[in-house]
């Protein structure tokens, strides 16, 4: 059965990634006039986003890197970015 829940719900969820490593929060969802195109996750001192990040706030997951909603949000581990490499996948956001 199909469970819906309200984007609301959603902020400041945690995020792991498919592989059980701790992300970040949700900050917000990012839409279109119909769907979810893209969340901003925010890196918090305790998620591996902070310590690959550094100075930056967190990054914007792609929704299609999005595996699954639910208590927490799971990502796709290719979503997240590796060190000296651009950021195909996600975009810093800068303070």
């Amino acid at each position: 059965m199909l469970k819906l829940k309200r984007i609301t719900e959603t902020y400041n969820m945690k995020v792991f990634t498919d592989s059980g490593d701790y992300f970040g929060d949700v900050e917000e969802a990012i839409l279109t006039k119909t769907k979810v195109t893209a969340w901003r996750v925010k890196a918090t001192k305790t998620s591996a986003l902070n310590k690959l990040l550094g100075s930056a706030k967190g990054v914007i997951v792609p929704h299609q890197f999005i595996k699954s909603v639910g208590d927490v949000i799971i990502i796709s581990k290719s979503a997240i970015p590796s060190y000296g490499e651009e950021m195909p996948a996600t975009q810093a956001m800068q303070q």
